[in-house]
């Protein structure tokens, strides 16, 4: 039986202000990819998602972000190399303060939003997250986009580094994902989005935005959280996969 992780973004709303359903998720995912208050969060969120988290036996990984919480962490920023590392480190050690209070701990670090997208190809900024995780920690996996310069440092710097595939995103022909500005970005059919779950974890390929075909090989699926439908999608995907005798586990350990 092959066997694939399933993630998720949670704890992205602020305050008083909810987006997603973090309990279903939890119930549905094997690892959680928590917002470490740059992009969204703060301490009371972090703190119960961790305690859920440990709770439902998923694992939790750091997402780190530009410090952009008007802008959802989807704007670049042309940061200085030295601050971005700072400002990952700074993000990581807080979740991870959460999450040994819950009785685990930081599993594993994925990018968000912009800045996940900016270091598929921007040396320099990928350069500095690596910086971060080796001084860190360097047993933290990362998670990144197949071929993209992030995983390409990361792995040159003796980090483990896991592919991602996403569920509910549209593909270019090149391997990236279709900018959230343009059409047709998101996709929303839970039964159509499991299916292709099913041949991303087969390694079969799948249809890009163009209608033409590309294969990816992802150690991670991920389902984003504030996708509309997303506890439903979820658990197709994770009905899907297990039907096609796909186990879903994490790639890292809970605690």
């Amino acid at each position: 039986m092959s066997a694939v992780d399933l993630n998720s973004d949670l704890g992205e709303g602020f305050g008083n202000w909810e987006l997603g359903d973090d309990d279903a998720l939890l119930g549905v995912v094997s690892s959680a990819n928590v917002a470490c208050g740059f992009h969204a969060s703060d301490a009371s969120i972090m703190r119960r998602v961790c305690d859920r988290a440990v709770e439902s036996g998923v694992v939790i990984g750091a997402q780190v972000s530009y410090n952009d919480l008007s802008g959802f962490g989807r704007r670049f920023i042309d940061m200085e190399p030295a601050a971005l590392t700072n400002d990952v480190i700074y993000q990581i050690g807080a979740l991870d303060a959460f999450a040994r209070a819950a009785g685990g701990r930081v599993g594993y670090v994925k990018p968000h939003g912009a800045l996940y997208n900016a270091i598929v190809h921007h040396e320099e900024q990928a350069a500095a997250v690596v910086e971060a995780i080796v001084l860190h920690d360097r047993t933290l996996p990362v998670m990144g986009l197949p071929g993209s310069v992030w995983l390409r440092e990361a792995e040159a710097a003796g980090l483990t580094v896991v592919q991602e595939a996403f569920a509910d995103r549209a593909y270019t022909p090149e391997g990236t994902l279709v900018s959230r500005r343009l059409e047709g970005a998101v996709l929303h059919d839970a039964e159509t989005i499991a299916q292709r779950c099913v041949a991303m974890a087969a390694g079969e390929p799948i249809e890009d935005v163009e209608g033409g075909s590309i294969t990816v090989a992802p150690d991670s699926i991920c389902v984003h959280g504030d996708t509309p439908g997303a506890v439903e999608i979820a658990r197709s995907v994770r009905a899907a996969l297990e039907a096609a005798g796909v186990e879903i586990r994490a790639f890292a350990a809970q605690g």
